[in-house]
Formats: C-alpha cells, sequence, structure tokens
C-alpha cells in the first residue's frame, strides 16, 4: 500500500527545525534521513481494516503555539480531574506540542533520576537517549508512519530509572490536546536500569474536536535485568483525531514489563502493542479495554513475542462496541526456537450492545518450540441476558443491569491504573460512551 505524502515541509525545514530546537548532530541527521525514507517507505496494514482513506500522513501544520501553565489550577477540569499532587510529586504537562508544566519530586532528583520533556532529553542526556532512541524497539524504517514520526518529532517525553532505584510513586504524564490546528507526533522513552522499578501513568486528552488531525505516537519501554516496569495509559481524543499509536516494550533477563491501557478515543485508531520478550525468566503482561461508538473503526494488535527460557507472556483484552462502531482485536502469542518453557496465554472478549456494532476477535498463536505452554480463548456476543434477568429480578431497572454489567466487564483492566484519579476518569469515561 502506497501513499502519497503531500507535507508543506521540505528537507530544509526539518534541518532547521532541529537546530532551532537545539537538537544534537545524530538527531538531525536521524530526521532527515527519515524523511527521505518516508516517500517510499509502505503503510502499515493492519489486518481487516482497510486505511487508504484515513488521513495519517497529511498535515498543514507541525507546529501550534501554546502558552504556559505556570499552575496545574489553570488546567481545563478534564486535565485537572487526573491529578493529586499530594500523592503525585511529579508531574509532566504537555499542551499540544509544548512542555507547559514539570514538577520532580526531590525524592526522583536525589536518586538520579531524569524526567522531562523529549528535547531537553535530547540536548542534556544527547548520549543517553541515542542509546536507546528508535533502536531495539521500534525502528524508524518499519513503514511510512514510524519513518515520518522520526522527522516529524514534535512532543514527547524521556524518563530513566538508574540501577537498584526502586520507586513507588507514580510518575504521571498528561498530554493535553486543546487546539483544533494541532498534529502531534509524540515520542516516550521509558528506560528502567538493572534492578530498578518504575511505575509511569500517561493521559492523552482532547479538549476540542478538530476536523482532521492526525496524531503519531510511539513509546519505547526498556526494562534491563530485572527491572519492572508499569506502563499505565488512557487514550481519550477526539472524534477528529486519527491515531497511530505504537507501543513498545524490551524486556531483558528476569525484567517486567505490565501494561494497563485504556483506548477511549472517538476517531479512527490503530493500535500495535508488542512487548518482545528477549532475556531469560522475563515476563509481559498486557491488559486493555476499548470502548467503541459512533462509525469509528478501530485496529488492536497485542503481540507478545518470547526469545528467552522461561518467559511468560500475558495477554488480556475487553471491548465493548455500541452503535456503528467496529473493531478488530488481534492478539499474537509468539514463541521463537530456543525459547523452552516459555508460557503464552491470552483472552480476548468483545461486547456488542447494537445490531450494527461489529468486533472481530482474533487469537494467534506462533509456535517454534516443543517444550512450552500455551492458551488462548476468544469470544464475541452479547449481554448475557441471564446477567440481566439476574439483576433485575433484584428489582435494577434494565438500564442500570446493563452498566453494572459492562462495568464488571471491563474491571479486570480499569482496577490495574495505579493512579486513584486516573482509575476514576476512566470509569466517567466509559460511563459517558456507553450510555
Amino acid at each position: 500500500m502506497t501513499t502519497e505524502i503531500k507535507l508543506p515541509f521540505d528537507q530544509e525545514y526539518i534541518t532547521s527545525f532541529s537546530k532551532d530546537m537545539g537538537e544534537p548532530a545524530w538527531l538531525t541527521e536521524l530526521r532527515v534521513k527519515a524523511f527521505e525514507k518516508a516517500e517510499d517507505l509502505p503503510m502499515p496494514r493492519p489486518d481487516k481494516t482497510k486505511i487508504t482513506n484515513w488521513n495519517l500522513t497529511q498535515i498543514e501544520k507541525h507546529i501550534v503555539s501554546s502558552e504556559d501553565f505556570s499552575d496545574v489550577n489553570e488546567l481545563p477540569e478534564e486535565a485537572k480531574a487526573l491529578i493529586d499532587l499530594e500523592k503525585n510529586k511529579t508531574l509532566y504537562i504537555q499542551r499540544n506540542n509544548r512542555p507547559t508544566f514539570l514538577a520532580v519530586s526531590n525524592e526522583l532528583k536525589e536518586k538520579g533520576v531524569i524526567f522531562t520533556d523529549i528535547f531537553t532529553a535530547a540536548r542534556e542526556y544527547s548520549d543517553l537517549v541515542q542509546k536507546y532512541f528508535m533502536k531495539d524497539a521500534v525502528s524508524v524504517d518499519e513503514h511510512k508512519l514510524t519513518a515520518l514520526h522520526a522527522a516529524l518529532l514534535n512532543g514527547g517525553v524521556f524518563l530513566y530509572v538508574p540501577k537498584n532505584v526502586e520507586l513507588e510513586e507514580p510518575i504521571q504524564a498528561i498530554f493535553l490536546h486543546d487546539d483544533k490546528e494541532a498534529n502531534l507526533f509524540n515520542h516516550v522513552l521509558v528506560v528502567a536500569e538493572d534492578n530498578s522499578s518504575i511505575v509511569y501513568v500517561e493521559n492523552y486528552v482532547s479538549t476540542v474536536d478538530p476536523e482532521n488531525a492526525v496524531f503519531n505516537i510511539v513509546t519505547e519501554v526498556i526494562a534491563n535485568a530485572n527491572a519492572k516496569i508499569q506502563y499505565g495509559a488512557v487514550d481519550n481524543l477526539a472524534k477528529g483525531v486519527t491515531t497511530y499509536v505504537n507501543r513498545r516494550g524490551i524486556a531483558h533477563r528476569d525484567a517486567k514489563i505490565e501494561w494497563a491501557l485504556g483506548f477511549m478515543n472517538d476517531g479512527n485508531t490503530i493500535s500495535e502493542n508488542t512487548t518482545n520478550l528477549i532475556g531469560d525468566g522475563s515476563y509481559g503482561d498486557t491488559k486493555s479495554v476499548v470502548v467503541g461508538r459512533g462509525e469509528q473503526k478501530q485496529n488492536f494488535t497485542t503481540k507478545v513475542v518470547h526469545f528467552g527460557k522461561n518467559s511468560e507472556g500475558y495477554i488480556l483484552k475487553h471491548g465493548v462496541m455500541k452503535e456503528s462502531a467496529s473493531s478488530i482485536f488481534n492478539g499474537i502469542g509468539k514463541i521463537e526456537h530456543g525459547a523452552t518453557k516459555a508460557n503464552a496465554e491470552q483472552e480476548s472478549r468483545v461486547l456488542m450492545l447494537s445490531e450494527k456494532a461489529r468486533g472481530d476477535a482474533n487469537p494467534i498463536l506462533l509456535i517454534d518450540e516443543d517444550d512450552v505452554t500455551a492458551g488462548h480463548a476468544a469470544s464475541v456476543g452479547r449481554v448475557d441476558p441471564l446477567q440481566l434477568y439476574y439483576l433485575m429480578s433484584r428489582g435494577i431497572p434494565k438500564h442500570e443491569a446493563e452498566r453494572l454489567v459492562i462495568h464488571g466487564f471491563l474491571a479486570p483492566v480499569v482496577e490495574q491504573l495505579p493512579i486513584e484519579g486516573v482509575k476514576k476518569q476512566l470509569v466517567e469515561i466509559i460511563e459517558r460512551k456507553v450510555k
């Protein structure tokens, strides 16, 4: 699939933008090469989803100007509701393309933790960022969208945890979309060194509905030996935003990566979430929840690839579709040759709340080793009438009974989010979307 790119930018603009941002030479060069490659690389091919008419490449503005927030009280209510500064002392807020607020606790500073916007990180920790940026997790030349991401990078955050540093305090990032002309090429890079642990939660929030915005989001999560990363995210972008999001993790020996992902976008969305279990004894767990409504089309591919011996990978996906929404849910457990004693398990379940809603759950196991354990389960259906009957027989009205069944269905993922404000907000979004 080839898609012509018509951008109001050229190589000279890319170079000039990079220099204006004070980026190191290696990043400028990476951008320029990515821009050249983007023209010829194919688009991704999401299974059973035709994206030829989706706008994932045409943008008019690369950067919009936004004012800083001097205080979190200046945030819109949608964003303010996500924050609990009493408990979360470390917070990053990005307004469209601009880093507008950063607070880092003294504890994190004393332990050598780095948490800052991606541009400051590239300038001040150049060698460290270069070591991990689009190297082992996501490659620039995978397809047209990864190349465009690298070339047009215009936002993001860098989180680095040194060896032997274990943090219980959640670290939070909020990416606020409040300008109809904004397009986002956001990069999140999280690195946990040996024997460290971190909890990171991010929110993408739209307070405006643009006509035709493009969000291209790439996350790279690197868990080195015996490190543990808990990564929570809630995406809540407007109907006029077409989203490509690629979240990918690398787990080395005895490392753990746990994802809790809430997909609440109202626009068309492609999501790729891959965890590569490189090291022996590595562990990956992905829990995701999706609510689709209107006429939106979505495609979700969750993949765990086992390279290491005794590696464990789990996928749990629950989706609710209403009105004319349709979604493809692909769960892939892949065990490579040599990954003896690996365990790959997955479960995908979809509830459809209307006759025109469509959900397609596809569990896939690809096994190239004998001495392993693997299993999968999938179901697509409507709200169980027996559950409704039981609740209604207790005097609960039908609408309220349906709401309770849906919340129970989605709870296994919602409960995994580590920040109460984010969890509460996700519940409220679900309430609003399934009404």
